[in-house]
């Protein structure tokens, strides 16, 4: 990837805590997807670090360890090693030291994950913070790390995509940058100078309802009405395909007293049809199933065709449990973001990489009623969502599990013009 020039926005980034600007105590930017708020920000904080101070601690936190060093360290790296730094990388500590005209300042790297991460940066004395992706880090991890920046002239560097308005970062952070004496600047698509018109209205057309108002118009809304609203088009529905399929999977979402709903998958020209469903709701019935029964209705599902994978809700223990004994299918455990399956399911509806096929009447009739909480928080009725969560289990598991692959990029030094 080259970099041939920044946005006013970028460049603001690049530059404010020189002269004026230092006046902060630190830089929120938030906004939508893909505006280039991370790269220019990392570069930034490197940046200002080195200038600042010489045997300094820093921290570059994320939700993990993982995307903090795919989406932050590794382009860093590159970027800072072409502008003439030097740059010791130790990845496999979690650190890297950086060192320019007699200076040297070490960068850790942690991951938020969750609220007992905060005991892993608990104890440090830090010069500067670096958070990537904010929002989606526990708040305990957040001001614990906050807490740690105790010398004199530290900074916090923030960014974020926005989530819902009652989110705790909003609250206390973004919506109070006066009272924290923070600079703060928003983005949208359209302050990053290395995506196309195309590219622009690619990203427009993956997402819709609330995801496209946060990841596409940068704002802080509230999840309402239909999760899927865009479902209810007709247009959005398919037959089955007259060709012979390339692969099959079944997705499973397992329950005794609620409904299970289990989804065929097949595989043709690159896209995954939903070609037919086994849903059996023991309310509507009259009579519960068991853990053997289901198995039955799950090998009618498959038939004689020769299955993948069957992934299965990780709540359903004994379910698998029967699979696994009788030998027959390769059973693979689901991940149950219920969060990003539902923003990845809307992503691959839209561009159509997976298709419901008319006959699914049941997957039908749940995205004409699956809904958001009137709460205001980010989180789906639970009701009407059995299809919908087999389906959420299989993009989430199989049809994204590239999202997690590290990469890593380059930039040409020529190239980079400020």
């Amino acid at each position: 990837m080259k970099f041939r020039r920044f946005s006013e926005k970028q460049k603001t980034v690049l530059t404010w805590w020189y002269g004026e600007g230092d006046k902060f105590d630190g830089i929120i930017c938030d906004g939508a997807v893909r505006s280039g708020k991370t790269l220019c920000m990392s570069i930034s904080f490197a940046s200002w670090a080195m200038l600042r101070f010489s045997g300094g601690n820093f921290a570059i936190c994320g939700k993990t360890i993982r995307s903090v060093k795919r989406n932050v360290v590794v382009p860093l790296i590159s970027v800072l090693r072409d502008l003439g730094f030097e740059v010791k990388d130790r990845l496999s500590m979690n650190k890297m030291d950086v060192c320019a005209d007699g200076r040297v300042n070490t960068f850790y790297f942690f991951g938020g994950r969750d609220e007992s991460s905060a005991s892993l940066i608990q104890g440090m004395t830090l010069c500067g913070v670096l958070y990537d992706e904010a929002a989606l880090m526990p708040r305990s991890f957040v001001e614990q790390a906050a807490a740690r920046c105790s010398v004199e002239g530290s900074k916090l560097w923030f960014n974020c995509n926005p989530e819902y308005p009652q989110h705790w970062f909003c609250r206390e952070w973004v919506k109070k940058v006066r009272e924290k004496n923070l600079y703060y600047i928003h983005f949208t698509m359209e302050d990053n100078p290395s995506l196309s018109q195309n590219m622009l209205s690619r990203y427009r057309k993956m997402y819709s309802g609330s995801f496209y108002q946060r990841y596409v118009l940068g704002k802080w809304v509230a999840s309402e009405g239909l999760v899927y609203p865009f479902m209810s088009e007709d247009h959005m529905l398919y037959d089955i395909p007259a060709e012979k399929f390339d692969d099959y999977i079944i997705s499973c979402d397992y329950g005794t007293v609620n409904p299970s709903s289990f989804g065929l998958w097949g595989l043709y020209g690159g896209i995954w049809y939903r070609i037919d469903e086994y849903y059996y709701d023991s309310r509507r019935e009259g009579s519960s199933k068991t853990d053997e029964e289901h198995y039955k209705g799950l090998c009618s599902l498959a038939g004689d065709r020769d299955i993948n994978r069957v992934i299965v809700d990780p709540s359903a223990a004994s379910f698998i449990e029967v699979i696994k004994r009788h030998g027959k299918f390769s059973v693979t455990p689901a991940k149950n973001n219920v969060i990003d399956g539902i923003r990845q399911v809307s992503t691959a509806l839209k561009q159509g990489d997976i298709r419901i096929c008319r006959c699914c009447t049941d997957s039908i009739r749940e995205f004409g009623l699956y809904r958001w909480e009137s709460s205001g928080r980010d989180s789906p009725v639970k009701e009407n969502d059995h299809a919908m969560d087999d389906i959420r289990y299989f993009v989430a598991t199989y049809l994204s599990q590239g999202e997690d692959l590290f990469f890593a990029l380059s930039v040409n030094r020529r190239e980079v013009m400020i």
